[in-house]
């Protein structure tokens, strides 16, 4: 088979022409110079080449077209084969089939293949409209193309700033560790050794001292464990939460006696995920609800409840509340509603439970009112193993 090329001549019954690059896959000659008058006639100022088989095709690619216009019956192809070279050199080129004759049950199955549309030749004054839809479709594809990519970059760069982010408040909050021991270690030798054989003033500057030593050790140990969630040493398992909530309640035994509290969790699922960061979210709901009581003694109920896809968790307790402007920035860093000294802690035990419950598929918030109790919810997937780490 041989090819040939058609340069068609301008169409000055139009004043505005639309150019156009086509590549028709047509053995015709007569075929292909009627469907190039019917793009003329219908606005386009066409640049066109014409390929018989295969190896022409293929060769013309070497300058991808706009469109591409093959007959569906060639005698030693079909146009259809056109649409899988295509996707092998990976062109997302438009292909409109123009046939004689084709029935609605082939037309139905090219298009499923990924055929544009098909134009029969008794009705090419069809063809203009279907090419302008078909490269319309194809922008609006790249558009989209586009703005994928462009959230993949921008969700890459966020991974990885969080990551160093992740990276940078591990190192620092280790390394600290040491110096800071050295400094609370020896401002408690000053409160023993010379306590009362100063004056009034040194007794406070050096009460100060060790008061400021032991919160900055808690809080870079807060931060330590904050940056550990999600980290790779970090494996997951099945984890049976019945097992996990004694343990809580046995390691808040002080703190459970002390305030008077009931505490109660019904059946609980098996759940996969980390077994020690499972037991960071109980013991910090569990141990919020013990502290954050009211006047009456508190009582606390840990429950799940269980969907097509996911375990809803509970945790309710009659404590002091919190009020409902307030019921997203709780899972802050840091955030805290209340002075240190109406309630210990730094703020960081809600922001690690948001971080381990997302890590694995769930989301959290609290249901509340300031003084009536507030009942903290998480779900996790009823799925054995999440499909991130399958």
């Amino acid at each position: 088979m041989s090819s040939f090329a058609v340069q068609p001549a301008l169409d000055q019954s139009a004043q505005v022409k639309t150019r156009l690059s086509a590549l028709l896959v047509e053995d015709n000659q007569l075929d292909a110079e009627l469907e190039l008058r019917a793009l003329r006639q219908g606005g386009f100022e066409v640049k066109a080449r014409i390929v018989q088989d295969e190896a022409a095709f293929r060769k013309a690619l070497k300058e991808p077209p706009e469109i591409v216009l093959a007959d569906y019956n060639l005698p030693s192809w079909t146009g259809v084969e056109a649409l899988h070279i295509l996707r092998q050199e990976g062109l997302d080129i438009p292909l409109i089939l123009v046939s004689g004759a084709l029935g609605d049950v082939t037309a139905v199955e090219c298009i499923k293949r990924g055929v544009t549309d098909y134009v029969l030749k008794d009705g090419l004054a069809r063809l203009p409209q279907a090419i302008r839809r078909a490269l319309e479709e194809q922008h609006e594809r790249q558009l989209l193309r586009q703005a994928e990519q462009g959230l993949a970059r921008k969700a890459a760069e966020l991974a990885r700033s969080n990551a160093d982010l992740e990276q940078f408040a591990y190192v620092a909050s280790h390394d600290l560790q040491e110096p800071l021991r050295m400094v609370a270690t020896y401002t408690q030798l000053l409160a023993e050794r010379y306590r009362g054989r100063l004056d009034e003033n040194a007794d406070k500057f050096i009460a100060y001292a060790c008061e400021g030593a032991e919160r900055m050790q808690v809080l870079i140990r807060d931060l330590l464990a904050f940056s550990r969630v999600g980290r790779k040493e970090n494996e997951s398992a099945s984890v049976d939460c019945n097992a996990v909530m004694r343990e809580v309640v046995q390691g808040l035994a002080v703190a459970i006696q002390q305030s008077k509290a009931t505490v109660t969790f019904g059946s609980l699922p098996e759940v996969w995920g980390d077994r020690t960061q499972m037991a960071q979210v109980f013991q910090n709901l569990v141990g919020n609800a013990l502290k954050f009581h009211s006047a009456q003694a508190p009582t606390v109920s840990v429950q799940a409840e269980e969907n097509e896809k996911e375990w809803t968790f509970s945790v309710a307790d009659n404590g002091i509340g919190i009020a409902p402007e307030h019921a997203e920035q709780i899972f802050t860093v840091f955030h805290r509603l209340h002075a240190r000294t109406e309630y210990p802690g730094n703020g960081i035990g809600l922001a690690i439970c948001k971080k381990i419950v997302e890590r694995y598929g769930g989301r959290i918030w609290v249901e509340s009112e300031a003084g009536a109790g507030a009942t903290f919810r998480f779900t996790l997937p009823r799925e054995s193993r999440p499909a991130a780490e399958a």
